[in-house]
């Protein structure tokens, strides 16, 4: 198998997970606002979509020909769907796309929570960087993980304002 049609491949697989992810995130988000959840920071939302659709059109626009893989960083954006897995099954219905704080809800304490804060987040600075690193992509690394950090920087401060009222709870 070509390096080419591995990075096809990869990279088709990494669109529907997202697009998986964008269904799930969909239904809770709706589950949680039927419950009473508030959503923060919504105007930052359509540019992280954008940033991770345009990552990922990136990626395969300049995807070297001949691709040459990297198997240790496919293996580790395997590791990393597994991290992301974690977060999704320990959060259950609280993992969504959106920043919703539902009132009078404590914080999810368990899991990879246990260990660090915002471990998605964690999982997609360095999937970011890896995928196109994966195939020799260094510049759309960079660029992809320059912007990443901008969005982050603002959708973390959002998310923790809005999780205040909630971090005293047992």
């Amino acid at each position: 198998m070509s390096g080419q049609t591995i990075a096809y491949a990869v990279l088709a697989a990494v669109a529907l997970q997202r697009l998986g992810e964008l269904i799930l995130a969909q239904l809770n988000t709706r589950i949680l606002k039927a419950r009473g959840a508030v959503e923060s920071g919504s105007g930052h939302y359509y540019l992280i979509v954008a940033l991770h659709a345009s990552w990922l059109l990136a990626v395969l626009v300049f995807l070297p020909h001949p691709s040459v893989v990297s198997w240790p960083l496919v293996v580790l954006l395997a590791l990393l769907q597994l991290m992301r897995l974690w977060v999704i099954k320990t959060l259950g219905v609280f993992w969504t796309t959106r920043i919703l704080s539902l009132p009078g809800a404590p914080l999810v304490r368990k899991g990879p929570y246990r260990f660090v804060r915002h471990p998605n987040y964690w999982v997609v600075v360095v999937e970011i960087a890896a995928l196109p690193l994966a195939f020799g992509e260094v510049g759309v690394a960079l660029v992809f993980s320059v912007l990443n950090a901008l969005i982050l920087s603002w959708r973390i401060r959002e998310e923790n304002a809005a999780l205040a009222a909630r971090r005293s709870l047992p």
